[in-house]
C-alpha cells in the first residue's frame, strides 16, 4: 500500500449547488474533466458546480483502475464520490451502459436505510447511462428482489446478509462484477458482518476493484484491506479541525431524573424544523418517544425492532412533514440523510467520540447550519467533556432552557408570525368584517393568543445545576459548615459500602462527589453529609420522590446520630481476642518457653512428657463361638412352611380338615376310546 493521499479541507464563498455537502468542505475548483460526462451533466443538473475533497481525490489521474481504502466523515459526500470512482470502470469509453444483465457494481451497506438512500443517490447520478439498479436488504419481499436480479441489472445495493443469501441461493450472479464497494465498512465490522463480507468478496471474480469507505480505519479494517484489495491506495480526507464547522455544539448538564424534561424543553426552545433524538437503547426509545407524543408533539421512532415498512413510513414522516420529530438509536439511524435537519440532541450520551460524530453527522448537511446539543447528567458530566474532548470539538456549556425563558421566547415569535402580515382574502373578508364589527382589538387579540399558546406543548421545569470549575481538589471541612445530613435506608446489614453509595447518591442528588461530606454507615440505615451550597438543589432533586434506586429511600434528618461504637462493630471470629501489639523491631524475640505459655499447646503442656508416658495395655478380646454348620444344600422342608390361613374357630373346637387341591387336568392326554 503506498503512502496516503491527505486531502485538505478549505472554504469558498458561498453558492448554490452544494447538494449533501458542508461549505466548509467545497473544493476551489469547478467540476473537472476527468468525471465521464453523463456523470458530469447529472451532477450539474442536480446543481454541482464544486466537489468535495474525497469526491476530488478519488477522480485524479493516480486512481484509474486502482483499489482505494478511503477515510472520510460522515456527510463528505462519500456515495457521490465513489459513484464517480467507479464510473470510468462500468462505462469504459462508452456512454450508455449495455443492456441489464449480471451486475457490473456491487455497493454493500450496513444498514436498509443507508442502502436505499445509497440507490437513490446512484438512479440520479447514472440516469443518463441508462442504468438499472436492484436492491437486497433485509426486511424487504425476498421474492420481488430476486425477479428484479433475473431482469438484470447494472448496479445493486444491498446489506451484507441479505446479499449472502441471494448468492448461496444463485439470484445474485456475480461472474461479470467489475467493482464492489465497501460503504461505513467499520460500522459493518462493528456489527458483526465480518464473515459475511469475506464470503461475497471471496466470491467476487479476483480481477475486480475494490474500494473500502469508512469514517475510521481501526487494525480490523486494516487488514481487510489487505486481504481483498491489491496495491490499494489510501486516501485520508483530512479535516483540519473543520469536519463539523457548520455544527454548533453545545453542551448541557441537567439532573438525572430531569433528563427528558431537559428534551422537552430544548425541543421547544429551538423549535426547529426537523430534530432527531438519539436514545442508547430500545426501551429507551419506546419511553421517550410515549412521552413526547403524550406532551403533544409530532414523534416517529426508528429502532431494530421495527418492520422495513414501518422505518420507511417513518422516514417519508419526516420527508412530508407529518412528524417533525424522529427517536432513534444509533444503528437505526446509521447514514439517513433527512431534509432540513437542524436539531440533533443526544438525550443518552455516545459510548465513544465516533459514535458523537456519526451521530451528529445528521445535521450540518447541504449547507446549512446545523445544531448539536448534548444532554448529560450531572454525575456524567466529565465523561461527556472527555468525549468531546477526544472528538476534538469545543462545546458551549449552556444551562438549561427554562419555562419561563421558553414562554417569553414562543411570545415574542408570534408577534412576528407571518400570518398577521399576510393580506386578508376575500374569502375571509366577511368573516373579518364581523369578528371586528363584534368584539373589540384586546379580545380578537388575547383570543389570537391564547389559541397559539394551547396549540404548542407546556415546557416543563428543570433545575440548573451550578457551573463546574473542573476543580477536582477536595473541598476542606468549612465548605460542609452549615450543611445538612440525610439518610439512606441502607446500611451494614444489606452490605452497604461508600464505594457504591457515592455514585448513587451523585445521582439521586444531582451533585459531583465533592459535595457530599462524611458518610456514617449504621446496621440498618446511612448517615451523610451534603455541602451548605448544594442543599437547595439536592433537595430538589430528591425531594421529588424521595428515591435513589429501586427500594432505596433518601430523607433529610436533624444530625448525623451518635457514630457507633467501635467495640459494638462486629469483628471477625478469626482475630484473636484484644488488641493486637505493635510490632517493634528492637525488641528481643522472646524465648520458647515464654511463648509456649503465651500460647499453650491444647492437648499437652509437655510433649516429651506426653510421649513418655506408658499407654494402658488393652484386653484381648473373648473368641467368638463358633456357629453351628448348616448345609447350603439342604432342600427346603415342607412341613415347616409358613401355615395356611384358615377362618377362626371357637375355642375348643376341631378346626374342618383341609381340602385337598384338586389335580389339574391332562388335556393333552388323548380320551379314552368309547
Amino acid at each position: 500500500m503506498e503512502h496516503p493521499i491527505i486531502v485538505g479541507a478549505s472554504r469558498i464563498a458561498p453558492g448554490h449547488g452544494t447538494h449533501g455537502v458542508s461549505r466548509s468542505e467545497r473544493t476551489t475548483l469547478s467540476l473537472p474533466e476527468t468525471i465521464s460526462p453523463p456523470i458530469a451533466r447529472a451532477l450539474q443538473a442536480k446543481g454541482y458546480e464544486t466537489l468535495t475533497p474525497v469526491q476530488s481525490a478519488v477522480i485524479e489521474d493516480n486512481t484509474a483502475g486502482r483499489d482505494l481504502l478511503v477515510s472520510a466523515q460522515t456527510g463528505s459526500g462519500k456515495t457521490v464520490a465513489f459513484g464517480m470512482a467507479i464510473a470510468p470502470t462500468l462505462l469504459g469509453d462508452d456512454r450508455i451502459l449495455p443492456p441489464p444483465g449480471a451486475p457490473l457494481a456491487l455497493v454493500i451497506a450496513p444498514t436498509r436505510e443507508l442502502a436505499m438512500q445509497v440507490q437513490r443517490e446512484l438512479t440520479w447520478l447514472y440516469a443518463e447511462t441508462g442504468a438499472q439498479t436492484a436492491q437486497g436488504v433485509g426486511g424487504m419481499d425476498q421474492r420481488t428482489e430476486r425477479r428484479a436480479l433475473e431482469r438484470g441489472a447494472h448496479i445493486v445495493v444491498g446489506t451484507p446478509g441479505r446479499l449472502r443469501d441471494h448468492i448461496t441461493r444463485g439470484a445474485l450472479d456475480m461472474s461479470a462484477l467489475r467493482a464492489v464497494v465497501l460503504d461505513e465498512a467499520d460500522e459493518m465490522l462493528d456489527l458483526g458482518f465480518r464473515e459475511d463480507l469475506e464470503f461475497i468478496l471471496a466470491a467476487a471474480p479476483e480481477d475486480r476493484r475494490t474500494l473500502l469507505f469508512s469514517a475510521t480505519v481501526p487494525k480490523q479494517i486494516a487488514e481487510l484491506a489487505k486481504t481483498f484489495q491489491k496495491n490499494a491506495l489510501r486516501i485520508t480526507a483530512a479535516s483540519s479541525g473543520e469536519q463539523h464547522a457548520d455544527i454548533e455544539y453545545k453542551l448541557m448538564s441537567v439532573p438525572a431524573a430531569e433528563r427528558e424534561n431537559a428534551v422537552i424543553n430544548t425541543l421547544l426552545w429551538y423549535d426547529s424544523t426537523n430534530t432527531i433524538v438519539f436514545a442508547s437503547t430500545r426501551e429507551a426509545v419506546k419511553h421517550l418517544s410515549a412521552r413526547l407524543h403524550n406532551r403533544g408533539f409530532e414523534v416517529v421512532t426508528l429502532s431494530g425492532e421495527l418492520s422495513q415498512a414501518e422505518r420507511t413510513s417513518a422516514l417519508q414522516s419526516m420527508r412530508d412533514g407529518r412528524a417533525r420529530i424522529c427517536v432513534a438509536t444509533d444503528v437505526a439511524a446509521r447514514g439517513i440523510d433527512l431534509p432540513n435537519l437542524d436539531l440533533v440532541i443526544h438525550a443518552d450520551l455516545p459510548m465513544n467520540a465516533e459514535t458523537l460524530l456519526h451521530r451528529s453527522g445528521r445535521t450540518g448537511r447541504a449547507g446549512r447550519k446545523g445544531t448539536c446539543v448534548v444532554i448529560a447528567p450531572a454525575h456524567r458530566k466529565r465523561v461527556a467533556l472527555s468525549i468531546l474532548r477526544t472528538a476534538k470539538i469545543e462545546a458551549e456549556l449552556i444551562a438549561p432552557p427554562s419555562a419561563e425563558a421558553i414562554d417569553a421566547r414562543y411570545r415574542e415569535s408570534i408577534l412576528a408570525s407571518p400570518l398577521l402580515t399576510e393580506p386578508v382574502t376575500d374569502d375571509e373578508q366577511p368573516s373579518v368584517a364581523s369578528l371586528i364589527e363584534k368584539w373589540p382589538a384586546e379580545a380578537l387579540a388575547a383570543a389570537y393568543l391564547r389559541m397559539q399558546l394551547a396549540a404548542r406543548p407546556v415546557p416543563e421545569e428543570v433545575t440548573a445545576i451550578a457551573e463546574d470549575t473542573g476543580d477536582r481538589t477536595p473541598r476542606s471541612r468549612d465548605a460542609f459548615v452549615g450543611g445538612s445530613w440525610f439518610k439512606v435506608s441502607i446500611g451494614r446489614k444489606q452490605r452497604a459500602e461508600p464505594r457504591w453509595l457515592l455514585p448513587m447518591i451523585c445521582k439521586a442528588g444531582g451533585v459531583t462527589k465533592s459535595a457530599v461530606g462524611s458518610i456514617r454507615i449504621f446496621d440498618t440505615e446511612t448517615h451523610f453529609e451534603v455541602a451548605a451550597d448544594k442543599v437547595d438543589s439536592f433537595l430538589r432533586s430528591v425531594g421529588k420522590n424521595g428515591t435513589g434506586e429501586k427500594g432505596v429511600y433518601i430523607s433529610a434528618i436533624d444530625g448525623p446520630g451518635e457514630r457507633p461504637d467501635r467495640q459494638e462493630r462486629p469483628q471477625s471470629k478469626r482475630r484473636p481476642p484484644g488488641p493486637p501489639e505493635k510490632y517493634d523491631p528492637s525488641k528481643p524475640r522472646p524465648e520458647r518457653a515464654d511463648r509456649k505459655e503465651r500460647y499453650p499447646k491444647p492437648k499437652s503442656d509437655d510433649f516429651d512428657t506426653f510421649m513418655e508416658t506408658p499407654r494402658p495395655v488393652r484386653e484381648a478380646k473373648p473368641a467368638r463361638a463358633e456357629k453351628p454348620f448348616v448345609a447350603k444344600d439342604k432342600p427346603v422342608s415342607k412341613d415347616k412352611g409358613k401355615p395356611q390361613w384358615s377362618k377362626p374357630v371357637a375355642e375348643g373346637e376341631a378346626r374342618p380338615p383341609k381340602k385337598k387341591a384338586a389335580k389339574p387336568k391332562d388335556h393333552k392326554k388323548p380320551r379314552a376310546a368309547d
